[in-house]
């Protein structure tokens, strides 16, 4: 399992969105508020004592923090996401979502969205 873990993500960040390589370019090396973030971080949690996975767009460990950035797809697929954000949250990882959309055409709202969500609970 954890091979295909690690090539799982490998393979989605090879293959990121313009939206997520913009956010990343913002986050990366601790460039925003000295918080460590990855990329298409792995989830692991147990159901039924098997072990699954999600794979995350971005996540600060510091934090217990996922950040999503979200394309078309997730318009039909609302109930899967709203199930994956309850069961990471149960791992006591909060979940923030922001379209393509938001951070391609305005990357500073969505930083100070970020920086606002990030006070709320520190």
């Amino acid at each position: 399992m954890e091979v295909s873990i690690r090539q799982s993500c490998r393979d989605l960040r090879k293959n990121s969105t313009p939206a997520e390589k913009k956010f990343w370019q913002y986050v990366r090396h601790r460039q925003f508020k000295g918080y460590k973030f990855n990329r298409q971080h792995p989830i692991i949690f147990e159901i039924d004592n098997i072990k699954r996975y999600f794979v995350a767009d971005f996540y600060c460990h510091e934090l217990e923090l996922v950040v999503e950035i979200d394309g078309g797809i997730h318009e039909t697929q609302k109930d899967y996401d709203e199930l994956r954000t309850k069961i990471i949250e149960t791992l006591g990882i909060k979940v923030y979502r922001f379209s393509n959309e938001e951070v391609l055409d305005d990357i500073d709202s969505v930083l100070v969205k970020l920086d606002g969500i990030i006070d709320k609970f520190l």
